[in-house]
Order: C-alpha cells, then sequence, then structure tokens
C-alpha cells in the first residue's frame, strides 16, 4: 500500500466523500492508520469554531488518528462553487506549496493518507492550474470514483484517460449507486471492468441517509464493501 492516495471523481456529487469515508473505516478495520485531508472545500457554513465544511468533517471524524481541522482542509470556501471562483471571490490565492506542507506533515502522523478531491479531474483553481496540477506533481496513485448514472460510461473513460495522460496511474476504482434504482446497472459494470484501468476495490450500494448521525452508520457500514488489498495489487 501507498502512504498517499488521491480520490478523484468522474463528476461532482459522484460521491467521493462516501467512497473517502468507507475507505477510511475500512482501514481502522484492518488495522491501518489513515487519515484523510481534503485540501480545498467549497460549501460550508459559519460555525463558532470558522468556516466548516461537511466533508471534510465526515473526513475527520472517519480518521484513524486525531487531527484538527485545519490540518484535514487547509482552504475552506463558503460558496458551492468552483474552488477558482470562491477563491476569487474571497480574495485569496490557493498555494500548492500550502497543499504539499498539510499532506507532508499527515503523512508523519498515519501509515496513509487519503486525499479527497474537488469536483471532477480538471477542476480549476485559478485561470491557469487545476488541482489535479498538484497531484501530477506530487505524483499521486489515484482512486477513481464512478457514480453509476446515465453518462458514467463517457465520464468515466475521459477522465481515466486524463489521469494517465498525465503520467499518473489509476490504482483503483470504486462503482457508486447514486440513485435507488438505476437502469442497465450489470451491463455498465461490466463494461467499466473491461474498459477502465486498475482494479474494482468496491461496489457501494444506494443507501438513503437522513441525518448526520446515520451518515457516520452508515459510512461504517460501507466499509464492508471495500477491498483494500486490490490496491497492493498491481
Amino acid at each position: 500500500m501507498n502512504n498517499a492516495y488521491f480520490v478523484a471523481g468522474t463528476d461532482t456529487d459522484v460521491g467521493k466523500t462516501v467512497c473517502s469515508c468507507a475507505i477510511l473505516y475500512a482501514a481502522q478495520q484492518a488495522n491501518i492508520t489513515m487519515v484523510g485531508y481534503k485540501p480545498i472545500a467549497s460549501g460550508s457554513e459559519n460555525t463558532p469554531q470558522g468556516l466548516r465544511n461537511s466533508d471534510a468533517l465526515l473526513l475527520q471524524q472517519a480518521s484513524s488518528v486525531s487531527v484538527t481541522y485545519d490540518d484535514v482542509n487547509p482552504y475552506t470556501f463558503y460558496r458551492p462553487v468552483s474552488p477558482h471562483i470562491a477563491a476569487n471571490e474571497e480574495h485569496k490565492t490557493i498555494e500548492f506549496d500550502l497543499l504539499s506542507q498539510g499532506l507532508t506533515k499527515l503523512k508523519t502522523q498515519a501509515d496513509c493518507v487519503l486525499i479527497e478531491g474537488a469536483g471532477g479531474w480538471r477542476v480549476p483553481i485559478n485561470n491557469t492550474e487545476y488541482l489535479s496540477s498538484w497531484v501530477k506533481q506530487e505524483q499521486l496513485a489515484v482512486i477513481l470514483v464512478v457514480g453509476i448514472k446515465l453518462g458514467c460510461l463517457n465520464h468515466a473513460l475521459l477522465t481515466a484517460e486524463a489521469i494517465l495522460a498525465d503520467g499518473l496511474t489509476v490504482v483503483g476504482w470504486i462503482a457508486n449507486q447514486i440513485h435507488p434504482v438505476t437502469d442497465n446497472y450489470t451491463a455498465m459494470i461490466t463494461w467499466l471492468e473491461q474498459h477502465l484501468p486498475g482494479k474494482k476495490i468496491a461496489e457501494i450500494p444506494y443507501i438513503p441517509i437522513n441525518t448526520s448521525d446515520k451518515e457516520t452508520t452508515t459510512h461504517q457500514q460501507l466499509a464492508q464493501y471495500i477491498d483494500l488489498s486490490l490496491l497492493s495489487e498491481r
């Protein structure tokens, strides 16, 4: 197993956080110390402690070591928009050096760091750079989350091709059923198994979540679908 993985999505709202938390809880069950890292998060709430993003909080809670919120999420933006728009609105600059410093610090606290991306692979952080540029700089192994829905085959293959074109490796992928009923589900999974690089490390079923307490419990239950051993196979 590598000391860091980047969780990329085929689009926004495909379940990166659900899958990331499932991986983190699976690591706990396997006695692997793994910590979640959400370098950039848009869409947050004002709290007495400051801006807090719900996805980053879930990653913090699912981590097997105790870390501060700022360690998990160095760039927190209020509006749920693309990071380059949010940063511009708040007069901030997203710096790769800060992202790398945060990753280096977390690597000293756990066996593995699980880094959740923002949006899709080519999400911009300014007018000339993308979050994927930082992933390439760090030479991170990638886990791809595919939200199973109409259009996902095209999105998944294009994303995988872009990752490979950046010289990176898709070490595994997760099929996440984001709707209660999905037409041609089995046929789509079969096609993805035949065409995507890397191992299918999980099929996550659709489970409705109504409250934050149930959300945590559900993520713990979803850990059973994750096969971490496949990440060590090449």
